[in-house]
């Protein structure tokens, strides 16, 4: 009896550890569809935090970075006045986000009958790396623009594993419950 006791125990730790770890990947891909919508207004804000009179970089250390973020203001900017239909796009971009974020709420719920979804999650994670590095440079992204949008499948790569991980060991535990 005293066995089970502790199997239940260990069993309900791994269980609110997959949701809490689930519960950051959602919420960091909720918060990443969000901020798609207003993309000219954060560009506005993040180029007035960097840039002081006559987009001036406020630390010079970071001059390159700055002239990059107002140029994409600028590019955003003048897209949205002559084709706002473009935009259209990185709304699709946010829905996207906000849709991806959905099916991990399966896994939330119950992680050893949804565990493909977390692999999916991982094989996504990888993939972010080539497109990043091959389609920005088509795009003319600069590299450590590049390397940052890669970062966020590499981050993901982490939380992702251990919710593997931890619903390995509750798929585990439910078959020796059965036994």
């Amino acid at each position: 009896m005293e066995k089970l006791s502790v199997l239940a125990d260990s069993k309900g730790r791994d269980l609110r550890r997959v949701r809490g770890i689930l519960t950051v990947v959602i919420a960091g891909l909720v918060l990443s569809g969000l901020t798609a919508f207003p993309l000219v207004h954060e560009l506005n804000l993040l180029a007035a935090m960097v840039s002081g009179e006559g987009g001036e970089p406020r630390i010079e250390a970071f001059a390159g970075l700055t002239r990059w973020i107002l140029k994409v203001r600028e590019g955003l900017a003048e897209t949205q006045k002559s084709y706002p239909f473009l935009a259209y796009g990185t709304d699709w971009l946010a829905f996207g986000h906000l849709v991806i974020a959905g099916f991990f709420v399966l896994p939330w719920r119950e992680p050893v009958r949804y565990e493909g979804v977390l692999w999916v999650g991982v094989a996504a994670c990888v993939a972010v790396i080539p497109t990043a590095l091959i389609c920005g440079d088509i795009r003319g992204i600069p590299l450590g623009w590049r390397v940052i949008d890669s970062c966020f499948g590499v981050f993901c790569l982490a939380p992702l594993g251990l919710a593997i991980r931890w619903t390995k060991r509750l798929e585990n535990r439910e078959a020796t419950e059965r036994k």
